[in-house]
């Protein structure tokens, strides 16, 4: 059988009145599945009845969707059912399609400037940078709670050699603390 291509490389998908779906471009059947993925990937295609060549690409991708929302998959609120369902019929009717599909281009427009800012984040690896810090503050809280090393032995003073000890070894974890500030 002849490949069909639509044109500008649309893949043209034939339904047969048995709802089997034939890829001309790779002259197989597939399944709904195969055209969702194919659509995940950005590829165009077309489907049309293989008797009348009337083309139903709007209810097979209606199709997908129902499917997708059957399996607990669901993206579409209740609320925007309904909204949705209401305006049919409505004046507003024919600016609705207009006016969806800017807003879904303005999502992934965001969508992609957030996924490009979220990996920009990890090159150069500031998170692990983050990760260091921590580990070094919380080394340094560590050794607060460890008993001091049996550094000289207290001065005559007794209580206030202890004390002037204690204050300089406090003195010291500031410093270190500061020096993990900056």
């Amino acid at each position: 059988m002849k490949k069909q291509h639509g044109t500008d490389g649309v893949v043209v998908i034939k339904k047969y009145a048995n709802r089997r779906l034939y890829n001309t471009e790779s002259s197989s059947y597939i399944t709904l599945e195969h055209l969702a993925a194919m659509t995940r990937e950005g590829r165009e295609f077309k489907v049309v009845d293989a008797k009348t060549d009337e083309d139903i690409t709007h209810n097979v991708l209606t199709q997908i969707i129902m499917e997708a929302e059957s399996r607990g998959q669901t993206m579409l609120p209740v609320n925007f059912l309904r909204q949705l369902i209401a305006l049919y019929g409505d004046s507003m009717q024919a600016m609705v399609p207009d006016y969806l599909d800017a807003s879904m281009d303005s999502f992934r427009r965001n969508q992609a400037q957030f996924k490009n800012a979220v990996e920009g984040a990890f090159a150069g690896s500031p998170f692990a940078e983050i990760a260091k810090r921590n580990l070094e503050m919380f080394e340094a809280a560590a050794q607060a709670f460890k008993p001091p090393v049996a550094a000289a032995p207290v001065a005559a003073g007794g209580k206030d050699g202890e004390i002037a000890a204690l204050k300089a070894e406090l003195a010291q974890l500031r410093d270190k603390v500061d020096k993990l500030g900056d």
